[in-house]
């Protein structure tokens, strides 16, 4: 076992959570996505609120997907909105 599955592991032990429900690569790529197409302090921020949306069950079922193409074309998306103003 990996470092990183050794502390996915722990961490869900410690958080009661059910390890078959975490989908660690999806939240690691959304992560990168965030991180290189927005701002590296997003990854962990959009991570959270992510986490939070799901724990309070008003996240839907494409989240994530949603989450990961809005930051890959967070460029796009920027330009549009400000060329509104």
């Amino acid at each position: 076992m990996n470092v990183l599955a050794e502390w996915t592991a722990l961490v869900c032990k410690e958080l009661d959570i059910d390890p078959e429900k975490v989908d660690r690569d999806a939240v690691l790529d959304l992560t990168r996505d965030v991180a290189h197409g927005v701002a590296r302090p997003a990854a962990p921020l959009t991570a959270y609120l992510l986490g939070l949306a799901q724990g309070a069950g008003t996240a839907s079922p494409e989240a994530l997907e949603r989450l990961s193409t809005l930051a890959k074309n967070w460029g796009q998306a920027t330009a549009e909105t400000l060329g509104d103003r």
